[in-house]
């Protein structure tokens, strides 16, 4: 018997949202579809039971873009989805990001969300939707949770905010503003933006927080009437007891520690050495003694963690003191310099205290666009940034493995940042790919490379907009309602602390916001403090950078390519392809250059070395030329027939001499005087209404001007007859695409 399904429908903002439940996926903890019109995602939560000898949650949120949701086969070898795509990864963060901080301390049982696309109409972005489909899911579930978690995309468009814009929406928007939340407190927040000032940020911020409330609303209503009874699931919590017992014993020597500026390895050096001794006091168990007498090694390790939590972040409320010695605002020591790689097209080395990024910047033709599979009306993309976190940068040995879902998001989050600045390809005619290497880590490795690419991208002589700077700040708060934010944070405070909050932007605003916290929600007043806070923050890293390289370069690296564009009329690109590719692959390789052509008849020429690019220049731009009576052109013989010679006077353009023209004397064959692919030096005597050109070589063997050519042309025997003329015009046909190399079209017949 078909089950009946329950369905719920509100509106947030302008959009209706509807959530199906009952129908699919009976055996889930908890099952739902939520979809906009007719982009609908689905998303199961299920829990299991405890995994035992862990420390962490096991919490794992995964979304899997399914390309039939929006009618398209995959473009892979075996035509199938494989591992998910970067857009699928980001969306998986973007959801697990607000759900975490909501499940109990102290939960072990393994917890799975998982969401695929089941309809995708090309307009409506489904990243938000999987947000919301999670939460629902986890609400009617039996797993405890502290949701219900909203979220909604925010664009601007001429001025106004639009709550969950469409596809065509915000590609006029100059904000693409994400956030989640619970019904009183931000969790979330993933921006990019074109330099939005901070009160305009402030502002979006707390209207994407009202917007939430109807989906917040709608959960707890279906939870009421659909969801199930919640499980009692055993918690790993410590022991009162101990906690103080251990609290007692290290608060002396802590403070002791935390009283002088530390760096990272001494930081974790000292603490390392105090738990040691801590845990060899307690867990020692002597001969003759009972071991059930003695706190287990686990325990009394995760209560000296829990002790060094509460007195950094007493420090940093009470006093003020941060680990390394700074106060709340202070930034560590920055030096930056470019040109670190002779060879890369630019470079950009970022040093901030203990972490330091090397970016890479890379210039290639638009032909080298990244190709896009995926749901995004989006097909290629013309500016990359890749981030790699190797382990040696935390002095750590680990095997390498493909990027993580951090490294991604990381790079997501840079190329986020910068993307507003890239000139448009119309002015600036290059696919550009910047790679950050984190070469050490302490804190916020993301806007190192964000500070990097900058200047790798200034070093490349790239005409950006203006340059981009970013710093994290981070949050302390505790019960009483005390709080401090804390500008550029380092690895220890982002551990210990309750908010990561990244901003970039230029000096204009913000171009990227991405914020996660580990408590249940923050206020819409910390978060404009914040915001102005990392302003002041930005402009004197900036300094600092603009110290190395005040501007663009304005010319390129000698070994970057050099790209040179050039109009040919749209009905001769068939021609510069030629048959299959041949003659525009033919031409590449003779002139050592790349060449791209765009459907409306730009071609774009790289190379390394002027001469290769300007002889392409010279007979690209030759197709643009028409044969014209009297002319003399000197052109490769294409085909012999026994009344004359067909001559390729002009790119895909020819013409026949007769064979009572090939010669002052009488001809008697036509190969006596013409071989295939010999050149030959002729006049244009005529060209009738059809394009048909006439060609004689005894013109210019005698000297004839052009009007003695073309009457002795008209008087030649034959000479209006059927076999008075070629065809002028393309040779080649247009393929379907027209960017060269071996995809050109179908060559069509000369005549």
């Amino acid at each position: 018997m078909k089950p009946e399904a329950k369905r719920y429908s509100t509106v947030v903002g302008s959009r209706t949202i509807t959530i199906e439940t009952g129908k699919l996926a009976g055996q889930a903890g908890g099952a739902v579809t939520l979809g906009i019109n007719d982009a609908i995602i689905f998303a199961a939560a299920t829990m299991g039971g405890v995994r035992e000898g862990i420390d962490f949650f096991p919490l794992s949120v995964e979304y899997e873009e399914r390309l039939s949701a929006g009618g398209k086969i995959p473009g892979s070898f075996f035509r199938r989805e494989g591992r998910p795509g970067t857009d699928a990864i980001l969306t998986a963060r973007l959801t697990d990001r607000p759900l975490r901080p909501l499940f109990q301390h102290g939960m072990r049982n393994e917890v799975q969300v998982m969401m695929f696309s089941l309809s995708s109409d090309g307009e409506n972005p489904l990243d938000i939707l999987a947000i919301n489909a999670a939460s629902a899911a986890i609400m009617i579930s039996d797993i405890p949770w502290g949701g219900p978690v909203g979220a909604v995309r925010v664009g601007r468009v001429n001025g106004e905010f639009v709550i969950n814009p469409t596809f065509s929406e915000m590609d006029a928007s100059d904000l693409d503003l994400r956030i989640a939340g619970t019904k009183d407190a931000i969790l979330m927040v993933e921006c990019g933006a074109n330099e939005i000032p901070e009160d305009v940020m402030s502002a979006a911020l707390e209207l994407g927080h009202q917007a939430i409330q109807p989906i917040i609303d709608l959960q707890l209503q279906m939870t009421a009437e659909v969801g199930k009874p919640k499980s009692e699931p055993t918690l790993n919590l410590p022991d009162p007891a101990l906690q103080k017992r251990v609290s007692d014993r290290v608060n002396g020597p802590m403070n002791e520690l935390l009283g002088k500026p530390l760096s990272k390895n001494e930081f974790y050096g000292g603490m390392t050495l105090l738990k040691d001794e801590v845990v060899a006091e307690f867990c020692t168990v002597p001969d003759g003694a009972n071991a059930a007498d003695y706190p287990p090694l686990a325990a009394v390790r995760e209560a000296f963690d829990q002790a060094e939590q509460d007195i950094v972040r007493e420090r940093i409320l009470s006093m003020g003191k941060r680990p390394d010695g700074r106060t709340p605002t202070e930034i560590r020591p920055i030096w930056c310099e470019v040109g670190t790689s002779p060879r890369a097209h630019g470079s950009g080395l970022f040093t901030r205290g203990e972490t330091q990024v090397l970016s890479m910047a890379t210039l290639g033709t638009l032909g080298e666009a990244q190709e896009l599979d995926n749901l995004s009306p989006n097909e290629t993309k013309r500016y990359m940034h890749h981030y790699n976190f190797p382990p040696f940068s935390t002095g750590e040995v680990k095997p390498l493995r493909s990027q993580s879902r951090r490294e991604i998001g990381h790079g997501a989050l840079a190329e986020r940042a910068l993307e507003p600045v890239i000139p448009a390809g119309e002015s600036f005619p290059y696919t550009i790919r910047v790679v950050s290497e984190v070469l050490s880590s302490n804190g916020s490795t993301s806007m190192g490379s964000v500070c990097g690419s900058t200047l790798a991208l200034m070093d490349a002589g790239v005409p950006i907009k203006a340059p981009v700077s970013g710093v994290a700040m981070g949050l302390v708060t505790d019960e009483k309602g005390r709080y401090k934010i804390l500008t550029d944070i380092q690895g220890t405070e982002d551990h210990l602390g309750d908010m990561d909050f990244k901003v970039a932007g230029t000096a204009q605003g913000i171009t990227a916001l991405q914020m996660d916290i580990k408590i249940t929600g923050i206020s819409a007043q910390m978060m404009k403090e914040a915001l102005e806070q990392a302003h002041t923050a930005r402009m004197s890293i900036m300094e600092k950078m603009l110290e190395a390289l005040p501007q663009p370069r304005t010319e390129l690296k000698p070994h970057a390519p050099r790209i040179v564009t050039v109009r040919i009329p749209v009905d001769k690109i068939g021609a510069l392809i030629g048959p299959g590719g041949k003659n525009i692959r033919a031409l590449q390789e003779e002139t050592g250059t790349k060449i791209d052509i765009e459907e409306d008849g730009t071609v774009y020429i790289a190379s390394t070395e002027g001469v290769g690019a300007k002889i392409a220049m010279e007979r690209i731009e030759s197709l643009s030329e028409s044969a014209v009576i009297g002319n003399i052109y000197t052109g490769k013989v294409v085909r012999i027939e026994p009344f004359g010679a067909f001559v390729e006077i002009l790119p895909g353009v020819d013409g026949l001499v007769h064979i009572s023209q090939l010669d002052s004397e009488r001809v008697n064959q036509v190969e006596d005087v013409a071989k295939m692919g010999e050149e030959l030096t002729v006049m244009v005597t005529d060209i009738d209404p059809q394009g048909k050109i006439r060609l004689s070589r005894q013109a210019v063997l005698e000297g004839w001007s052009a009007e003695e050519a073309r009457e002795k042309d008209q008087r030649r025997p034959g000479g209006s007859g059927p076999r008075g003329g070629g065809r002028g015009g393309d040779r080649g046909g247009r393929g379907g695409d027209r960017r060269g190399g071996d995809r050109g079209g179908r060559g069509g017949d000369r005549r």
